[in-house]
């Protein structure tokens, strides 16, 4: 009795641990967005580009995405969700807080290389505005962008 105690605890654990699991942590960020740098150096941006608007499951996986960004002007280069914001300049256009955002994470990623920008942003598995943290990383003359939403 004792071992079949012992092992639904275990299985218990397990399938617990396996449903928080689904969220992406800050750690998951960081990896994709090292990932997008990885195959930048090797293949370019332009296969990144494609990539992300392919929605590879290297750099898309359900809420957790990579987008990027030219660091001079601002503009969206590619966005797995919201292809209709690619080749524009949202630089200054707030979030629903009021926030730019856009600007903070340009110019964290010109003076630091990489970092965090907190602010409100649409997920797209919920289709509400939630509150997202985003991992911002420097390659050349992009910027690679990669958040989780706040729970």
């Amino acid at each position: 009795m004792k071992l079949l105690a012992t092992a639904t605890a275990l299985c218990f654990g397990l399938v617990c641990s396996g449903a928080l699991a689904n969220e992406p942590t800050e750690k998951d960020a960081i990896a994709m967005a090292e990932r997008g740098a990885a195959l930048m150096k090797a293949k370019g941006k332009a296969e990144m580009m494609k990539k992300i608007n392919a929605k590879d499951p290297d750099f898309v996986q359900g809420e957790l995405y990579v987008d990027m960004r030219d660091i001079k002007t601002g503009i969206v280069l590619a966005h797995p969700y919201n292809p209709s914001i690619v080749g524009k300049d949202l630089t200054d256009v707030p979030d629903a807080n009021g926030k730019k955002y856009r600007r903070e994470i340009i110019e964290l990623a010109a003076a630091k290389g990489k970092g965090w920008v907190d602010y409100q942003y649409k997920n797209p598995t919920s289709g509400k505005i939630e509150p997202k943290t985003t991992y911002i990383l420097r390659v050349d003359d992009v910027v690679l962008e990669a958040g989780i939403y706040k729970k």
